[in-house]
């Protein structure tokens, strides 16, 4: 969804018939409001059906399980390597799909923090070169953030918080001195590429305890067209390049996770959000509806969101013969 300051403006630059059609003759299913400061973004809550928490959705024996890593017994936590910036008198966190982090480099940064975490007590795994794994069972109790929530924002208010903080914060700090003015980040910097200068903790999750929801998510088809944080979400993935994949897989049901506007719209970049918007009409919706129209789909949900809010619609063949409700993408503001 559009910032609503921004609504307006944004959706006149849209050619979007399709979408139109779909949001226009749907009832609206669901509708949450979040506040700004939420420790997680409304899409990530609905994701993990996990709304009356204050904490990082409990993701990361999830997420071990989609790298095949073992995670049997204690709290494990989600570890991504990050960049954070000065301004003026408070540091943020930059979104972390704009570091261009290689698995080398990730690696070798991996090395050189490692032995701190054996030293007190903690085990550091490796997932890919943006999601590492800690167990610490006695920091079970620390509310954490996801990285895209606080993106942006003064990181004081989104990090960890509760006993033990400020043992991460020590650790924290003391990975920042090991990475700082190292070779490896010298090296990015000559090539462009921002430091690698900490880490962000998110995730907290009892191997012991998979949730409901989770469990439920796990024995049903999720659906994405790249790679992203969700997949810790199933263990069943199937690739797809196109709608034709989805129905040629038949799955009973099935969740498709279109993330690629997440970047832009952190960034704050409302021209490329735009394109990536606009090019989701011709290889996502048009097929849609048109699944919906000629029986190959029986029912369709939309849920979309920004930083404060998440709606879903339903939509059926039947209700496309709402004749009256004119095509408007006028809900993607509401």
């Amino acid at each position: 969804m559009p910032p609503a300051e921004m609504a307006r403006d944004l959706l006149r630059e849209l050619k979007m018939p399709s979408l139109a059609m779909l949001l226009a003759r749907s009832s609206r299913s669901a509708h949450q409001v979040f506040d700004g400061f939420s420790r997680a973004l409304p899409h990530e809550y609905w994701l993990t059906r996990q709304f009356d928490s204050d904490n990082s959705p409990a993701l990361a024996t999830s997420a071990m399980r989609s790298f095949n890593l073992p995670a049997e017994t204690g709290v494990w936590f989600i570890l991504q390597p990050v960049h954070l910036h000065i301004s003026r008198d408070h540091l943020v966190l930059t979104d972390t799909r704009q570091l261009q982090l290689a698995e080398s480099d990730a690696r070798a940064l991996f090395d050189i923090v490692q032995p701190l975490f054996e030293e007190i007590g903690k085990t550091l795994v490796y997932g890919d070169a943006q999601t590492w794994f800690m167990r610490a069972d006695d920091w079970h109790a620390l509310r954490t953030s996801t990285s895209d929530a606080a993106c942006g924002h003064n990181i004081d208010i989104w990090m960890p918080k509760g006993p033990r903080e400020r043992d991460w914060r020590r650790l924290q700090n003391e990975i920042q001195m090991h990475w700082h003015a190292h070779a490896i980040n010298e090296q990015r910097e000559t090539r462009g590429l921002k430091p690698i200068n900490s880490v962000w903790l998110s995730g907290g999750a009892e191997a012991e305890k998979t949730s409901e929801a989770n469990t439920k998510f796990e024995e049903a088809f999720i659906f994405l067209n790249e790679r992203n944080s969700f997949t810790a979400l199933t263990k069943k993935q199937i690739p797809i390049t196109s709608s034709a994949d989805i129905f040629d897989a038949k799955p009973q049901h099935g969740l498709l996770v279109l993330d690629n506007l997440i970047g832009p719209a952190l960034a704050g970049d409302w021209s490329e959000w735009l394109m990536c918007f606009q090019s989701m009409e011709e290889r996502w919706f048009a097929p849609l509806l048109q699944a919906l129209q000629d029986g190959r789909l029986d029912k369709l949900a939309i849920t979309i969101s920004h930083n404060t809010v998440y709606s879903t619609f339903a939509i059926s063949k039947s209700s496309l013969r709402k004749f009256w409700c004119k095509p408007a993408l006028a809900r993607l503001a509401s």
